[in-house]
């Protein structure tokens, strides 16, 4: 793929990025120049294998273990990346958990679980990554999830962290302007090759206006897009790439 190279010599930290969405929006960062961290929990070897395939388009990368909802782990994987890379430009929050389960079948630790995974893992790496983001004026995107908008059942922990990330997307361009610009990109229906699963609930074709789910790969030009040193103005926003699914919303 032959893409501009608008992030040469920036770093990218891509929180959850040993699969699916987060390894999308790793390798297009890196197509675009970026040098990348990978990061997982407890995929290791998934994630030092999208390291490997973004060191072979010629940028560095390295891959971090860190549980993003422990402050002191946080802690670890910015002392990596400034050892590796010197600092960060570029932060995306991608972890998420996405269970389906109905309402008097949640307990208060899933809710809490889910909530921490969204909420506490992006405040977390957010708050430790902004003093080397704010140095270099950099970006964060935080991913979003259409269920907030457009309504999912079985989902109400889901929902509620996703939506109550849109208000931390919104202070946290307030709180890190005009240094940091941060905003949320939302993705509609995604079918990846992961995405076989007979139970997890898809969001009705007949509701897309461009007639067909996106790609992974779409997400991450989104991503890509936000990123772009001449997109600075597009600040504290909420950022559907849903084919037309949530327009008006």
């Amino acid at each position: 793929m032959n893409v501009p190279r608008d992030l040469e010599g920036k770093t990218a930290v891509v929180t959850g990025s040993s699969r699916r969405i987060g390894r999308a929006i790793a390798i297009r960062l890196a197509q675009a120049g970026a040098n990348v961290v990978i990061n997982a929990k407890e995929s290791a070897g998934r994630a030092e294998a999208v390291s490997n395939e973004i060191k072979a388009l010629g940028v560095g990368s390295i891959a971090v273990m860190a549980d993003i909802v422990d402050p002191e782990a946080v802690k670890g994987m910015v002392a990596k990346t400034v050892e590796a890379f010197g600092g960060a430009d570029i932060l995306v929050n991608t972890i998420a958990l996405r269970r389906h389960n109905p309402l008097p079948n949640i307990t208060l630790a899933e809710w809490r679980e889910v909530l921490s995974s969204v909420l506490d893992g992006t405040f977390l790496c957010s708050q430790a990554f902004a003093p080397l983001l704010t140095e270099r004026k950099g970006w964060i995107v935080n991913i979003g999830g259409a269920s907030a908008h457009f309504g999912q059942k079985h989902q109400p922990h889901v929902m509620t962290s996703k939506m109550g990330l849109i208000g931390l997307t919104r202070s946290l361009a307030i709180d890190l302007g005009p240094d940091v610009v941060v905003n949320c990109l939302i993705p509609g229906r995604v079918d990846g090759p992961e995405d076989r699963r007979a139970s997890t609930p898809r969001y009705p074709m007949d509701r897309i206006p461009a007639g067909r789910a996106g790609t992974l790969e779409e997400v991450a030009e989104g991503v890509a897009i936000l990123c772009n040193p001449r997109s600075r103005f597009i600040n504290g926003q909420s950022v559907h790439v849903s084919g037309g699914m949530l327009f008006g919303i």
